[in-house]
Order: structure tokens, then sequence, then C-alpha cells
């Protein structure tokens, strides 16, 4: 079959032997997600899931040398800002159709094997956390930092976060913490790893060997990996301890009354966050431990609608984030609270309010 690539070029969906191959080729932007984006992936993947030749799915990104090196760096945040000021409604197509892609990847009936060298963030992750394969090597950063930005971990990291042992999730929801391609493994968030020397040619074997089904795509690639689990490098008992306080308020007391480095560096790091998405996502994670994917994805896009709407255009926590981020990169965010102590349980509780009924929301169909 002759390889197929996007009108934009900013994914490459080809089949080469028995394998579909979709590179994500925006390097100038680490590969972060546009709408444009999301429709030719999950066009690809649809398309292959019926496609009797096709046997299982890899995905890749590329840097500005060539493959691999970036995997996603997340959503165009850019795009989001500009949209909200804007009222764009492409806007809201962007997360109804990026969660219905993570969804699909999830149920994915075939095989889907993420290579995640290079930086996995946020949309990233989304893209591969529900992988039967997530393949790491000495490059990758993996995060979902989004509290940064005044957002909370969505594409589905209520579910994934929250199934991370003890309140690991908690903590890399909270702090945006990265972790390296070990450190994943560790965390359940990548099942194996490679040196980034050995992909080009792992990728190429996948045109050339005479797979008979899927599951045996799936065991190539695991035989090249080392699935070593090693001792998580983070305080396992105290993010557990701490992390597991009934409310942020506690959590910050506690910690800014330890001397020890590990909890002054922590307490630093969320006081520079959004007070008011600390406090949601906190309530994000927990409601998500008891949620399965298809209502944690529906919890998120209720979150999300409300993170750009509850608040419209400059006064969103969002918007001011990303304002202070990436547009004015001043990094001077002026949250609104702006102490973790002044959030009332109201202005948290607002977020989870859906603005749809069950048969209205844009996300009903998903079983």
């Amino acid at each position: 079959m002759n390889p197929t690539t996007a009108p934009e070029g900013h994914v490459i969906a080809e089949v080469q032997g028995r394998v579909g191959l979709l590179t994500l080729n925006r390097p100038q932007a680490l590969n972060a997600l546009s709408l444009d984006m999301i429709r030719q992936i999950s066009q690809a993947l649809l398309a292959w899931r019926d496609d009797p030749i096709v046997l299982a799915v890899a995905v890749r990104g590329v840097n500005k040398v060539g493959p691999f090196g970036a995997f996603c760096a997340g959503g165009d945040i850019r795009f989001f800002h500009q949209a909200a000021i804007a009222g764009d409604t492409a806007l809201d197509d962007f997360f109804t159709e990026e969660y219905a892609l993570n969804h699909l990847i999830y149920t994915y009936e075939k095989p889907y094997i993420a290579f995640m060298d290079g930086v996995v963030m946020g949309g990233g992750m989304g893209i591969s956390q529900g992988a039967s394969l997530r393949i790491v090597t000495e490059r990758s950063k993996l995060a979902m930092p989004e509290t940064h930005i005044g957002l909370f971990p969505d594409v589905g990291g209520g579910y994934f976060l929250s199934r991370c042992a003890g309140r690991l999730g908690e903590y890399l929801a909270l702090t945006g913490q990265a972790l390296n391609g070990r450190e994943a493994i560790s965390a359940g968030l990548a099942d194996g790893f490679i040196d980034s020397g050995r992909l080009t040619g792992l990728w190429a074997s996948l045109a050339q060997t005479p797979f008979e089904n899927g599951a045996s795509v799936e065991r190539w690639c695991a035989s090249h990996l080392n699935a070593t689990v090693l001792p998580p490098s983070w305080p396992v008992e105290l993010v557990d301890r701490l992390f597991g306080l009934p409310d942020m308020v506690q959590m910050m007391a506690v910690l800014e009354a330890d001397p020890t480095p590990w909890c002054v560096e922590t307490a630093q790091t969320l006081r520079k966050r959004s007070p008011l998405m600390l406090h949601v996502v906190l309530e994000q994670i927990r409601r998500a431990r008891g949620m399965g994917l298809s209502d944690d994805l529906r919890m998120e896009r209720d979150l999300v609608h409300r993170c750009f709407y509850l608040r419209p255009g400059a006064a969103s926590e969002t918007v001011e984030g990303i304002r202070a981020l990436a547009v004015d990169k001043d990094h001077q965010p002026k949250w609104n609270p702006a102490r973790v102590e002044d959030v009332t349980p109201d202005m948290v509780d607002a977020f989870f309010q859906s603005p749809w009924t069950p048969q209205e929301h844009p996300l009903h169909k998903l079983a």
C-alpha cells in the first residue's frame, strides 16, 4: 500500500508491511497536537481498525533533525488562548475530539504501540497511556504539567494517574513533576525501556518482518525492551502520607511545616500553581479513582468547559496561565483566588456541575 500523507504534513500515516505507522511531524512545536492532527490520527486509526491488512499500529514523533527525539508536548496551548479570547467554537471541537481519540486508543482492538522518546506531556500522554505497549528511552520525559497553566490533567489523566500506586497520582497531578523513562516504568506509566539509538532499527523492522498476527507484532517489540522495574526515586511514604491528606489546605500546612528539602521544594512548587485548580485537581483525581474510562473522560469534558467558560475570556484561570507562560511569557500569573487557603468549596463544586444533560453530553456515545 502506498503511504498516505495528511495534507498539512503534521501527521504521516502509512502502512508498511502489515503495520500502520503514525508519525507526528510538527517538530517546531514538539509535535503539539492541533485539531487537524487529532482528526488525522483518528481517521487513520478508524480506517486501520477495519483493514485486515493492518495487524497493529505504532506511533512516534520526530524532532528538528530527524525521527524520534520528541514524542508530543501536548495540545497547542496558544490556540487554546486565542480561541478562548475570540469565543471560537473550534476550542470545544478540539477537546471533544481529543478525548474521543483518547478513548479510541484505550479501546483499540489491535495492538497500539507508542514509542515515547523525548517529551511526552499532556496530550502526548493522552495518545500514549492507552497503548498496549508503552516504550520509553533515556531521553523520555513524561509529565502532566497542566496545573502550571491553570488547567487540570485531562486527556484521561484522572483515569491513568489515579491508578498509580498509593497517592502518586495526586502528587504527579498537583505538582506536574516530570519522570524520566526508568521512573515512568516504576510509576506504572510505561512498560519497557530501550536505548534511543536502537529505535530506528526497531521501527524499520516493523515494515520488514513477516508478522502472523497483531500479538506477534507486540511480542516482537517487547522482546527488544528492558522491563526491569527499579525502586521509586520519590519518597513513597512521604508522598502517600502528604498527598493522602483530606484537602489542599492541610496538605500545604504540613508540607510547609516540614524543613526537609523535598517538602520545601514541593511546597514552593505548589505555591506557584493556580490555587483554585489545585483544589479542583485533587477532587478530580479522587473522583476518577472510582470511575471507568468513559465516565472519567465525560467528567474531564465538563471540567475543561468550566475552565474556559465558568469565568470567560481573560478571567479564566487557564487563559491567564497560558498568557503568563506562552503569550506574554512574564511567568507572573495573577491567580484568582491568590492563595490555596482562600478557595471555597462552592468554587470547586462549580467545576463538577455538568453543563449538559447525559443525552446532550458531547461524549455521550462513549461506551
